[in-house]
């Protein structure tokens, strides 16, 4: 059953909490309600025990009767019911002074404890997602400032090239009678233009008309105040137009959209205030007047109010800048306005301080986004406590109510024997509650999401992948490592592979993958290696090896795409929803070999090599069904998840049985996946692969240079505007990876038969230092094995080295002799060695073939 910590995450880490503190309020609230039960029944008891004492007393008042018979039989009967009454309200008595002592006191006081305990955790937690929050905000804000100095940068270069020409290629040289001149008229609106291309579409009269009225209804318009100048009317930012564009016109991405932006300025609908030039951007610091063409095209009357230019002191009288549109904003203006060059920089050119601003927001958004980064890891640690704390917690209170409940019962039935059936019922009630079975129903009926956490990736300008390893597509990563596999990955397995022979047993070897590894352990060791640098197995040494292994369960999650793409969740779901569709457990195989074939080549390779070291690990150490089941259930978040958790997919189970399937058949599954690459790879040159539209302006100074020449050439032909030189979505394709068919795959990750794939023990280590060695036992490796070395040759291979010996059954268990294996023991999670002496190098040797494309 999951717990806490796997079951109440989400996007924002705030929905998931929020959701689980307001199931525990209301386990507070229910506390309540039972020492209300109690209390009030012992107030009850109480008074039911004084009315009986005083039924005696009021009997005794009457005079002349009873006390003059003292040895009457009437008497003696008499004497019997005062009797009973005074001893049924010391019972009374004694049931209210039970429940208040065995109920009501101590489990006000636990109450207490409990509410106080819940308050401080979600304090905490509340305090540490707002500071989370605020730095995301802040990054927010640098990675826009950090772009915005790269895109002046790029005008300055673009106003340079075009003030700087050749005297040839000058207008005013050029002797050509016929130069078209393009005329804008900004306040007049000509009825006879009847097209307008705005974006990838042309427009007719009629249509751009109900395009502007919605534009005008919807956006939000206001007042500029411009310093000097004084205050515009119907003014939007950029973001507002560019936000209605993504909404209603369908801009698929900021560049579409602020090209739409630009053609509303080119065709006379909007003009930039408060700058220089006539560019859209996607910002809230740039404001756009709408101009009168669109308010007399959309048939909206438009707002005029004279341009105010007068100087305005404020009088005594009146508050500060009270009627003046320019007073409060001169001085300001006046203190931006540097007139003399900076004294630290005297002789720096315009470009060279846009350079020197670009490099400096640049360095404040790597900082922030580190920082933000830092944040995010000591809230992931600190939810994880938090959660494990709640859930005890959760859990002691419903044992609290379910022993409160008993000494309730014993209280009454203890004293009142006639009272047994109600007590009989009671004790049945307290039978039925199940704290475990109450702990499921939460969890099923309320859980929010699995532990996926979200990395905020640095995004350089200039679309590099060099800042960070944990977090980066898959693909970049292994781009910029010049792999088919990323580094970490192999650098991961290969140092597995060298130390489970160090490990005591085939069962601590199976149980690396299964151990609960705190996370703030795991983020120390993320820290060291996410630098985006190639790092070597060193720095792994100083972790125990389950730590090792939990870093790269962690590298995938972290991923921005799980290792089988989301875009075939929805494949694989029909896969296992229909059993019965898909014939035999052949056919299935055939098609998840389909299914497969449409991922990355990175992907592929990636899924292929850790298959094969957990398929590897799996038969060298004989591991059971309850093994291979536990480590499907572990792998799975890993290798598949869902584009976006809901209440549904938290219950499928198409992860689990994919891995499965792939632990299975993975020797069939990828040959064919192998064949398969290189038959497609024969017809990459006429067959591409369609890729997702991209979001990022690295080749937005292309598209504006492609974009300048177009409407240059519209000018010299004297008619109407030529196609947009922006991408059409057509172009938005991603090439099958060029090379040969044995760059498809340079890893060799698995044998190509299942006899390649022997089971033996890890016996005899003594024997594989001999001269005569042949072959070797389990995981161990030849001497010399080292990891990976980043420098490779671009002829090298990756090479994964299987040789696997032993031939008698009884040596297929925890066969790794003491005296060849190096004394060392891990304190805190870090590797501390015991005696020394140089240690033998084994495991399975990958070397990685880099890339071609």
């Amino acid at each position: 059953m999951p717990g806490f910590a796997d079951s109440f995450w989400s996007s924002d880490y705030a929905a998931g909490l929020g959701v689980l503190f307001e199931k525990l309020q209301q386990g507070v609230k229910e506390n309540r309600q039972v020492l209300t039960i109690a209390r009030m029944r012992a107030e009850a008891e109480e008074t039911y025990s004084s009315h009986l004492a005083n039924v005696v007393p009021a009997a005794e008042k009457v005079s002349g009767g009873f006390s003059r018979d003292e040895g009457a039989t009437v008497r003696k009967a008499y004497d019997g019911i005062k009797s009973e009454m005074q001893d049924a309200s010391a019972n009374h008595h004694r049931i209210a002074s039970s429940i208040r002592d065995l109920v009501v006191s101590p489990f006000s006081r636990w109450c207490d404890a409990h509410e106080s305990r819940l308050q401080d955790s979600q304090d905490d937690l509340q305090s540490r997602i707002k500071a989370h929050d605020r730095q995301a905000e802040s990054v927010k804000k640098l990675r826009s400032v950090y772009f915005n100095k790269c895109r002046l940068m790029e005008d300055l270069e673009e106003e340079n090239k075009l003030g700087f020409q050749e005297p040839e290629s000058s207008p005013k040289n050029n002797t050509t009678p016929n130069i078209p001149e393009i005329k804008v008229q900004e306040d007049e609106y000509e009825p006879e233009e009847d097209v307008f291309e705005i974006g990838d579409e042309i427009y007719q009269t009629d249509q751009i008309k109900q395009i502007l009225l919605q534009m005008l209804s919807t956006i939000k318009m206001g007042e500029h105040k411009v310093a000097i100048l004084g205050t515009y009317q119907n003014v939007s930012t950029g973001s507002d137009i560019v936000e209605y564009v993504q909404r209603h016109m369908g801009g698929t991405s900021i560049s579409y959209a602020e090209r739409i932006g630009q053609d509303l300025i080119t065709n006379g609908f909007l003009r930039l205030i408060g700058n220089v030039g006539s560019v859209f951007a996607n910002s809230s610091k740039m404001n756009y007047q709408w101009k009168t063409k669109a308010f007399q095209l959309a048939g909206i009357p438009e707002k005029k109010v004279p341009l105010n230019r007068t100087f305005s002191m404020p009088s005594n009288n009146s508050e500060v800048g009270g009627d003046s549109p320019v007073f409060g904003n001169v001085s300001e203006y006046l203190a931006n306005w540097n007139v003399m060059p900076s004294r630290a920089h005297p002789d720096e050119t315009p470009r060279q301080r846009l350079q020197r601003e670009a490099k400096e927001a640049d360095d404040k958004y790597k900082l922030g986004v580190k920082r933000l980064d830092e944040l995010r890891c000591d809230l992931e640690e600190a939810i994880f406590l938090h959660l494990k704390f709640l859930e005890r917690c959760e859990f002691d209170r419903l044992k609290a109510i379910k022993t409160v409940i008993l000494d309730f019962s014993g209280a009454i039935g203890n004293v009142i024997p006639s009272l047994q059936s109600t007590v009989d019922k009671m004790m049945l009630f307290q039978e039925t509650i199940q704290p475990q079975g109450d702990l499921r129903y939460l969890l099923e009926n309320y859980r929010t999401g699995c532990f996926v956490p979200k990395t905020v990736v640095y995004e350089n300008y200039y679309n590099k992948a060099d800042e960070q390893t944990f977090g980066v597509d898959l693909e970049a990563r292994a781009r910029a490592d010049k792999k088919r596999v990323p580094v970490i990955v192999t650098t991961i397995l290969t140092y597995l592979d060298h130390h489970y022979p160090d490990l005591e047993g085939d069962e601590a070897r199976r149980g690396v993958w299964l151990v609960d590894v705190p996370l703030a352990q795991t983020h120390k060791l993320r820290a060291r290696v996410n630098d985006g640098k190639q790092f070597s197995a060193d720095i792994l040494a100083e972790y125990d090896v389950p730590t090792v292994a939990s870093l790269l369960k962690l590298y995938l999650l972290e991923l921005p795409d799980s290792l089988v793409s989301s875009h075939v969740y929805e494949i694989i779901r029909t896969i296992y929803n229909n059993p019965t569709a898909n014939g035999t457990e052949n056919s299935r195989v055939a098609v998840l070999q389909q299914t497969l074939s449409q991922l990355r080549l990175t992907n592929i390779a990636t899924l292929d090599a850790c298959m094969n070291h957990f398929t590897r690990l799996i038969d060298l150490t004989s591991a059971d069904e309850v093994y291979v089941t536990a480590l499907a259930a572990v792998l799975a978040p890993c290798i598949l998840r869902p584009r976006t958790q809901t209440s549904l997919t938290l219950e499928e189970k198409h992860a689990y049985k994919l891995v499965r399937d792939l632990l299975a058949h993975k020797d069939h599954i990828f040959a064919e996946l192998k064949r398969m690459s290189t038959l497609s790879h024969s017809t990459s040159v006429t067959t591409q692969r369609s890729r997702a539209i991209s979001t990022d302006e690295s080749n937005r100074k292309a598209l504006m240079e492609e974009r300048n020449r177009a409407l240059l050439e519209k000018a010299n032909a004297n008619r109407s505007r030529a196609t947009s030189p922006a991408p059409s979505p057509r172009g938005h394709r991603r090439d099958r990876s060029s090379g040969g068919p044995e760059t498809r795959f340079p890893i060799q990750t698995s044998p190509t038969t299942s006899s390649d794939r022997q089971r033996s023990s890890l016996a005899n280590i003594g024997s594989i230092t001999g001269p005569n060695l042949t072959k070797r036992s389990s995981l161990d490796v030849p001497d010399g094995g080292d990891l990976p070395n980043t420098s490779e040759g671009p002829n090298q291979q990756h090479k994964q080295t299987d040789s696997i010996g032993g031939s008698k059954e009884s040596e297929k268990r925890d066969s790794i002799s003491s005296s060849n294996r190096t004394s060392a023991k891990f304190i805190g999670g870090r590797r501390v060695p015991t005696a020394p002496g140089s240690e033998t190098s084994r495991g399975v040797t990958l070397e990685d073939k880099p890339m071609e494309d």
